[in-house]
């Protein structure tokens, strides 16, 4: 089944208890129907005019296109990073129940 009403979105953060903190708050504020948490990972980046190397955890919301902006502000809001990685990728493909799963726990209520 095709839809891109459906998004997975990455962000990434410091440790994992903050990555469990930003994907229960987004679980429970039903902006994602799950988070799932990846890490440790090692990053490797330009950040103020260096490169840098940091142990970080991935954490992978899947959420409705519809949700996003209010995903991102949540993100936005509860993260400590300065210029949180935020990343929407939009589902094409995936069964007929879990994306009508994912509507329905993110449904505005």
């Amino acid at each position: 089944m095709a839809s891109a009403e459906r998004l997975t979105v990455q962000t990434t953060t410091d440790s994992a208890d903050r990555a469990a903190a930003l994907a229960r708050g987004a679980v429970e504020a039903r902006l994602a129907a799950c988070a799932q948490i990846a890490g440790p990972v090692t990053s490797v980046y330009h950040w103020a005019g260096g490169i840098e190397t940091a142990q970080e955890w991935q954490v992978l919301f899947k959420t409705t296109a519809a949700r996003y902006p209010a995903l991102e502000r949540h993100l936005l809001a509860a993260h400590d990073y300065e210029t949180p990685e935020i990343i929407a990728t939009p589902v094409v493909a995936g069964s007929a129940a879990y994306l009508s799963w994912i509507t329905a726990e993110t449904a505005e209520r």
